[in-house]
Parts: structure tokens; C-alpha cells; sequence
């Protein structure tokens, strides 16, 4: 596995990869520490109710979710952004087809092929 991404990714060159139903990634940068994911979301598109070990922060580009983190629920628009805490379960449901950017760290290594 390539734990390095390269130091310039042109978005027009860079693949989008389907990751469920209404829902495909463009990984924009990685390293051991971090990666940043672009996501885009169909209408009606969830992001199903999961956790991972890896510190979160989303920032929504475009469109609109209704987020879930813990317990708390909140309607989040372009400019708003979001943070899940390592093992913190949290969803999302697309009320508005958009795009959102993830910044993990570390690295998602379930997310390189």
C-alpha cells in the first residue's frame, strides 16, 4: 500500500470511486497522518451509522445534511462543518445533493487500494 499521496492532485485527474449508493469519493491527499476525501452526495444519499478509530473533521462544500453525531442532530448548509471524536458513531443524510470534504487522521487505509 502507498502511504503517500502525490504532492499535486489535479482534481480532472483524479478518479471518483463509488462508496455506497448515491455516494462516490475523490481522495485529494494523504500521508501516515492525514488524508483529505471529497464526497459527493446524491439527494436522499446516507452515510449509514458507523465509527472508525480515526479523528474526523467535515466541512460542507455544497448542499444539504442532516448530520448525526453521538446523540446530536444538527441541518448543516455550505460553510458549516462538523467534528467526530475517535470510536464516536455519527451518519448523515443528504437532503440536498452536495459535496462534502473529509480530513481524517491518520490515514484511511481501508480507503487505498
Amino acid at each position: 500500500m502507498k502511504t503517500r499521496s502525490n504532492t499535486f492532485i489535479p482534481e480532472r485527474e483524479t478518479a471518483w470511486e463509488s462508496c455506497g449508493e448515491g455516494l462516490c469519493r475523490q481522495i485529494m491527499g494523504y500521508d501516515p497522518h492525514l488524508m483529505v476525501v471529497k464526497v459527493a452526495f446524491e439527494k436522499g444519499a446516507v452515510g449509514a451509522r458507523h465509527t472508525h478509530y480515526h479523528s474526523q473533521a467535515t466541512y460542507v462544500v455544497s448542499g444539504r445534511f442532516e448530520a448525526c453525531v453521538g446523540e446530536t442532530r444538527r441541518t448543516l448548509g455550505p460553510g458549516d462543518g462538523y467534528y467526530v471524536a475517535p470510536d464516536e458513531p455519527h451518519e448523515l443524510f443528504c437532503l440536498e445533493a452536495g459535496t462534502l470534504l473529509d480530513i481524517f487522521s491518520p490515514l484511511r487505509a481501508d480507503f487505498l487500494k
